[in-house]
């Protein structure tokens, strides 16, 4: 179990961890929600910075900036190459083969642009209510998501890719321990009563499930790409429900 958590975090962030890595990559699975845990944490703790000073817009990206920095830009990547086969590729083959490039198009672009002022604008208004759990638990299930998807989906290319061994050995153990510790997580140690619990958790669940859906209508599975960019835009979704279950409380059953 060990090596699972060290080949997680060498897989999603860039920190130095020493040990050995699992021999099946899929046992990383299990502790990705753990890992989300640890980066939304540190992008809330870069955000109180911002705060402290009455910059809310500072803390935004701070926040925004760390997670980006933390995990190389990987599910940024994602993100970009998925719009580019998604809205560029006429047919399936056409989608996976512009994927695969590593040039972004004007696809990506403009997809990147968006998501991240999309997020900068719902951190600003996490940031004014001093809503630092709430930013990790955007991080935590985004990560939730991705261990959803490569459990629901088969990997997309005949030939495999760079996450086929996270999804083929993917199973429902994995699906279950991710969904309850993340839960689990909310609650202890980020605090939150269990009705926001569940109704975040639920908005995670419905952006992943709306994503999954076109990715198995456009392709037939799913990628590395669709599992980052599964991140980034479960990660913006968790954060724009927070904010209007703030706004509007009622929402969130508070």
């Amino acid at each position: 179990m060990a090596g699972g958590l060290v080949t997680a975090l060498r897989t999603l962030t860039i920190l130095p961890v020493p040990g050995r890595e699992a021999e099946r990559f899929s046992d990383s699975l299990f502790w990705f929600p753990f890992v989300g845990l640890v980066i939304g944490t540190l992008e809330a703790l870069l955000a109180r910075f911002g705060v402290l000073a009455g910059w809310y817009e500072m803390a935004a990206l701070l926040a925004l900036g760390g997670g980006i920095v933390l995990t190389r830009g990987l599910h940024a990547d994602g993100l970009a190459d998925l719009a580019d086969g998604f809205f560029g590729g006429r047919n399936r083959e056409a989608a996976l083969r512009i994927m695969k490039d590593p040039n972004v198009g004007s696809f990506g672009s403009l997809a990147l642009i968006f998501v991240m002022l999309f997020k900068f604008v719902c951190l600003v208004e996490l940031a004014r209510y001093e809503a630092f759990g709430t930013m990790t638990a955007g991080v935590l299930l985004a990560r939730m998501g991705q261990v959803l998807l490569a459990t629901w989906l088969p990997y997309a290319r005949a030939e495999g890719g760079t996450a086929t061994a996270f999804v083929d050995g993917a199973g429902w153990p994995h699906l279950f321990v991710a969904v309850a510790s993340a839960f689990v997580f909310l609650l202890y140690p980020v605090g939150f009563g269990w009705p926001r619990a569940l109704f975040l958790t639920a908005s995670a669940l419905a952006s992943t499930f709306a994503l999954g859906l076109l990715s198995r209508r456009k392709i037939g599975g799913v990628t590395g790409d669709v599992l980052g960019a599964c991140s980034e835009l479960t990660e913006a979704f968790v954060w724009l429900a927070a904010v209007l279950s703030i706004r509007f409380p009622f929402l969130s059953l508070m």
